[in-house]
């Protein structure tokens, strides 16, 4: 299910941030400024050393390369190693920045995403006026990969949290697991923790010239193989120092570990990292078993596939029925001229300016039912029409001051569609939304009942409310 969640609004900089530095993987010396951007822009990529100065966006279809980081290509502009960018951006609430980069790659920094924190924080966050809408899921996804042995799933939750585990089969680092319960634990407990390689990696890196970021001293290197003195003497050339060891817990001396499970806590960066390129924000319990940015990004195209498959649910409003209603069925009597059997609404759930949704539960006890159809209850189309119509009385009568000596009277209904039956058990939600402002009492909406999150009725309706009463 896709929820339009409007608790909060969408963010971007109060004002730029230039970040200077070094790709770790190109040996690029990069100057990145993030920009402010506009409501819905989202987070775009600028190479304004490239000719046109091409933009991409964040996002995971423009993907091309995940072997030692996230690559994005578009527009013959390619950025190298986003992810920690990406994930200080999400765990700030960042959602519109433009990203101006004169290099193919993102600085590293000291390997984690505090940097980018530090520096988003000292410039500060601005409140846009338009709503951030989180999309949720009501099913698990699920990717597995074989032969990697990487398992990624995202259950159903109320918020976004992450549980990471990673097993390298390594007797150093043994199995760590971290977990994140909500973005708001980001910055204090994920943020600072850095990008971790095994030492034959690096070896091999170093061996066929792929680490050209000159300062090495960016990242932890786990020890997984004996070592002698001259191993230690190459070593200490690379890192710039006279001489290096291994630490007790099998870490090269080059950095100390701010947390005991920090390796864990950086995959976990990374998973947030790659699953911003999702492109939407979401709620949801991810749970990544030896997760690595190729099984990321591709876990990010299968909930990318899913959000936009059910994309059109994000309008399905949310009913809680532990929460009190706006109109209870005495305040809809002061309201609505209607009485039984013709009162076909039980309470008021949302009332705003532009929409109303209300609530019918529909029982067997219903007057209908006896003769709609007695041994197949169904609920007549034209009385879901009439509960719609009624929700849109209380939209409509909301704007006078005395509604209970207005009458509204339905003049058309257009493109109406009956897609699914309407039965006893079912909870209707009846969502009306204005579709042009009300001028000389006409009321122009459109109407949509749903029955969990699916369609069952929808039509566009065109009322007159008309003064029929004096006050007393």
């Amino acid at each position: 299910m896709m929820e339009n969640q409007q608790l909060e609004n969408q963010h971007t900089l109060k004002g730029e941030i230039s970040i200077s530095g070094v790709g770790l993987h190109t040996g690029a010396s990069v100057n990145m400024t993030l920009k402010p951007a506009s409501p819905g822009f989202g987070i775009k990529f600028q190479r304004v050393d490239l000719p046109n100065q091409p933009v991409v966006k964040a996002d995971v279809d423009y993907v091309v390369d995940t072997a030692r980081g996230t690559t994005l290509e578009h527009n013959g502009a390619r950025v190298s190693t986003v992810e920690h960018l990406l994930a200080a951006l999400v765990g700030t609430g960042v959602d519109n920045v433009l990203i101006e980069l004169d290099g193919p790659e993102i600085p590293i920094m000291d390997g984690s995403s505090m940097p980018f924190i530090e520096a988003i924080e000292k410039t500060g966050i601005l409140d846009q006026d338009a709503k951030k809408i989180y999309y949720t899921i009501d099913t698990n996804i699920t990717y597995y990969d074989e032969q990697k042995k990487v398992e990624m799933v995202a259950l159903p939750a109320i918020n976004y949290s992450i549980t990471c585990l990673i097993d390298f089969n390594s007797p150093v680092l043994g199995t760590q697991h971290a977990k994140m319960k909500g973005l708001e634990q980001f910055r204090d407990e994920i943020a600072s923790s850095r990008t971790f390689c095994f030492l034959h990696e690096l070896e091999y890196l170093l061996n066929n010239n792929l680490i050209k970021g000159g300062d090495i001293n960016n990242a932890i290197v786990v020890v997984d193989r004996p070592v002698n003195e001259d191993d230690m003497t190459r070593l200490a050339k690379a890192f710039n120092r006279e001489t290096m060891a291994v630490q007790r817990e099998g870490i090269l001396n080059n950095i100390e570990l701010r947390f005991p499970n920090e390796p864990a806590r950086h995959k976990l960066l990374d998973v947030i990292g790659d699953l911003a390129l999702i492109g939407y924000p979401i709620k949801a319990h991810i749970i990544a078993n030896r997760p690595g940015h190729a099984s990321n990004v591709e876990f990010a195209r299968k909930i990318k596939a899913y959000i936009k498959k059910n994309k059109h649910n994000q309008g399905v409003p949310v009913y809680d029925p532990n929460q009190p209603p706006i109109f209870d069925t005495p305040r809809i009597e002061r309201t609505l001229p209607h009485r039984y059997p013709m009162l076909l609404i039980d309470k008021i759930i949302e009332l705003g300016e532009e929409q109303v949704v209300g609530i019918k539960n529909v029982t067997f006890n219903e007057h209908f039912f006896q003769g709609h159809f007695p041994n197949n209850p169904v609920m007549p189309g034209v009385l879901q029409l009439e509960a719609l119509a009624q929700v849109g009385g209380i939209l409509a009568l909301n704007r006078v001051p005395d509604p209970q000596n207005y009458d509204t009277y339905f003049l058309k209904i257009d493109n109406c569609k009956f897609k699914q039956k309407v039965v006893p058990g079912d909870t209707m939600i009846l969502k009306m939304e204005l579709l042009s402002p009300i001028r000389r009492g006409l009321v122009e909406m459109r109407g949509t009942v749903f029955i969990g999150n699916k369609v069952a009725t929808e039509a566009d309706m065109i009322a007159q409310i008309i003064k029929t009463r004096e006050s007393k």
